[in-house]
């Protein structure tokens, strides 16, 4: 099965590189502007008192902390979808159930749970500052923490991890007995 057979491989390869993209920019632009907005505390400080947050001190320093625990999380996206990526190149050479497959499906669960485990000290932080600048009507924040939906992917890629390792041993014993 090749590439140019197979239009949903083509989609979802363009698709990762893609995203992968967008989610580097992302943590590259976070990253950057943290250290940024504290060497311009001052200047970003008048510019949240200009849109009437009157307790802006107060995010420093931990506005910074949190864009880079946001970066931390958009970094670990990244490698994520680079870890798919892999899988969905193997699947186009026309051999997924090869144990590396199971090592980054296992590596890609580990990964979903960090972000859900993340999440939560740094959605009650995002709710934190949100609460600073509340009185601005375009900051709304309702929710953060885990998901069920994501406490699934994880479930979803450890069994799935389990099962591309025990095709991979049973192909193994198959060309063992051949």
């Amino acid at each position: 099965m090749t590439l140019v057979k197979d239009p949903l491989l083509a989609a979802a390869r363009i698709l990762l590189i893609f995203f992968i993209a967008v989610l580097v920019f992302a943590a590259a632009a976070v990253a950057i502007a943290a250290p940024t907005i504290v060497v311009f505390q001052d200047r970003v400080v008048a510019a949240f008192v200009a849109e009437g947050a009157t307790d802006a001190a107060r995010l420093f320093p931990s506005l910074p902390i949190l864009m880079l625990g946001i970066a931390g999380l958009l970094a670990l996206g990244v490698y994520f979808l680079v870890l798919l990526r892999r899988i969905v190149a193997s699947v186009g050479e026309g051999d997924p159930f090869i144990p590396d497959n199971a090592t980054r499906l296992s590596r890609m669960g580990w990964i979903a749970l960090a972000g859900q485990v993340v999440s939560i000290p740094l959605g009650a932080a995002v709710v934190w500052v949100a609460r600073i600048v509340e009185d601005d009507p375009k900051v709304r924040v309702d929710e953060f923490g885990f998901s069920a939906s994501g406490i699934l992917l994880v479930l979803i890629l450890f069994i799935l991890a389990r099962v591309f390792r025990r095709g991979a041993e049973m192909r193994e014993e198959l060309e063992g007995t051949v």
